[in-house]
């Protein structure tokens, strides 16, 4: 499989705030869209906001380069019986469609219809975004054995049992990750710069806004990536991201132990459970 994360749906009580946030401290460009939708978007980055419940992910949305990689997913999930549904993005051409992985998320396939972006100041490419779960290893086996992604990292505590799991649809080391949780939801979503200048400006950049960063500068352990975060107002997590690995083919997936120290090799962390 070889589809990028393209664009993420989220909802929200309050969608113009959401919509203002992203325009001012995400550098996008912010219009209606169809159904009530607002979509704001950038080079490499785009958002696509609606009404509803905060700090819920409508949709995460996947691109192939070319219709054969989207023809022969629809025809290895038909062949598994997973049940298809209709794309909810305003951004794929005809022929997108979804499907739901076993929390529910809606997962959406298709071709970019949207039209190229102008270069941005800052560079921040959309690259992946994690979920919450109460049974992690179920979510990463759909990934993985139905939706073909590949395994790159898996996290354990020290009886065994799987905490995390980072999946990648390309050579990058994740576009997807689970956490094992007391509940279910979006845990964040990752914007990948050029190198550690760029999060430099960007911390610059947020300062300038007053948007402190809440967690970070770090190093992260799976993927090796340097990163800040910061909140958006709903709550929901953005993480900037540089250096993330690029995986070789035919790695074997690595184990890491449950511990501050795999998400943040340079200091603290928070445990999801």
């Amino acid at each position: 499989m070889w589809a990028y994360l393209h664009h993420l749906g989220l909802q929200s009580a309050d969608p113009g705030a959401l919509a203002a946030f992203y325009r001012d401290a995400m550098g996008m460009t912010c219009g209606a869209g169809q159904g009530g939708m607002t979509i704001c978007a950038a080079r490499d980055r785009r958002i696509v906001i609606s009404a509803g419940a905060p700090r819920t992910l409508a949709f995460a949305a996947y691109a192939f380069e070319d219709p054969e990689g989207l023809a022969r997913l629809r025809h290895r999930l038909e062949a598994a019986d997973v049940p298809l549904l209709s794309s909810p993005s305003p951004l794929f051409a005809d022929g997108a469609f979804a499907v739901a992985d076993p929390d529910g998320t809606r997962i959406v396939f298709g071709l970019d219809a949207a039209p190229t972006e102008a270069p941005t100041e800052r560079p921040a490419r959309l690259q992946h975004f994690v979920m919450a779960s109460t049974d992690c290893g179920r979510v990463a086996r759909f990934y993985e054995k139905v939706l073909g992604f590949t395994v790159s990292d898996r996290v354990y505590r020290a009886d065994g049992s799987l905490t995390a799991c980072f999946l990648r649809s390309t050579d990058e080391h994740h576009s997807f990750a689970v956490f094992q949780a007391p509940h279910r939801g979006f845990d964040h979503h990752c914007y990948e710069t050029s190198g550690w200048m760029d999060i430099r400006d960007w911390g610059d950049h947020f300062a300038r806004q007053r948007i402190p960063v809440v967690w970070g500068p770090g190093r992260h352990g799976p993927g090796n990536n340097l990163f800040i975060f910061v909140d958006d107002p709903d709550g929901n997590k953005v993480e900037l991201s540089a250096e993330l690995e690029i995986v070789p083919k035919g790695r074997e997936a690595g184990a890491w132990p449950h511990e501050e120290r795999t998400l943040n090799l340079w200091g603290r962390a928070p445990l999801r459970s």
